[in-house]
């Protein structure tokens, strides 16, 4: 607010929402070129995602492939996505958390986010 109780700039407002809008592109985009990892059956399988969440490798140790027993080793891929997911969801918090903040937490005076 203006001292005296007057409106607020909306220029100024409008300025302040374009660039949250661009520093949490810039983060959204940083985010989607890191890369984390998750690891399951004590490291018999490692799957690599990206910031954003998306599957960019997966190496499965040959002692974690029993021909008899796919199951396990298929419970074992999806843990380890689940396990990258999550490092990638954490990542995304400490990226995203302070520009998600600005916006929720009043960052913009006069506007409803």
């Amino acid at each position: 607010m203006i001292p005296g109780g007057g409106q607020p700039n909306m220029q100024q407002l409008l300025q302040q929402a374009q660039k949250m809008q661009q520093d949490l592109a810039r983060a959204q985009e940083e985010l989607a070129a890191m890369e984390v990892e998750g690891q399951a059956g004590g490291g018999l399988v490692t799957a690599t995602v990206t910031g954003s969440g998306e599957l960019r490798g997966l190496v499965i140790d040959p002692k974690a492939v029993d021909p008899d027993d796919t199951e396990t080793l298929a419970d074992l891929v999806v843990a380890a996505v689940q396990a990258a997911n999550e490092n990638a969801q954490q990542l995304q918090q400490q990226k995203l958390g302070p520009l998600a903040q600005g916006l929720g937490g009043g960052g913009i005076p006069g506007l409803p986010f």
